[in-house]
């Protein structure tokens, strides 16, 4: 493992392993407090790229690339149905049935019985 120097060398090396395995590849974050440092470790198991550094500037930067990766995770492809602007049955949202209480089938009175206080 060896750390990747400057920034947008290791941003486009984590975007391309991103594409290139989106399935397998996974981020780690490790910030000492004690140092200072903020780590940051993606890998795809056979490819590990490493950047390391202790500047603010440079812990924006890891906010932008995390913002960037999560767009990336979630971005789908849209279905046959929702392209003619039609919605089908199962795109139509739907209320979650509503469960409502059993009543209680016990009398008011509770089968426990309650101590008496002590008298001192």
């Amino acid at each position: 493992m060896v750390y990747i120097s400057t920034w947008p060398e290791f941003q486009k090396a984590v975007e391309d392993l991103y594409l290139n395995a989106p399935g397998q590849t996974r981020y780690v974050v490790d910030y000492s407090h004690k140092t200072g440092f903020l780590v940051l470790k993606v890998t795809d198991d056979r490819t590990c790229l490493k950047y390391k550094t202790e500047s603010a500037p440079d812990m924006k930067k890891f906010e932008r690339l995390n913002s960037i990766l999560m767009t990336k995770m979630q971005n789908r492809k849209e279905s046959v149905g929702s392209e003619e602007g039609n919605p089908t049955s199962s795109e139509t949202p739907t209320a979650p049935p509503v469960h409502q209480p059993k009543p209680s089938t016990k009398s008011g009175s509770s089968s426990k019985k309650k101590k008496g206080k002590k008298n001192r």
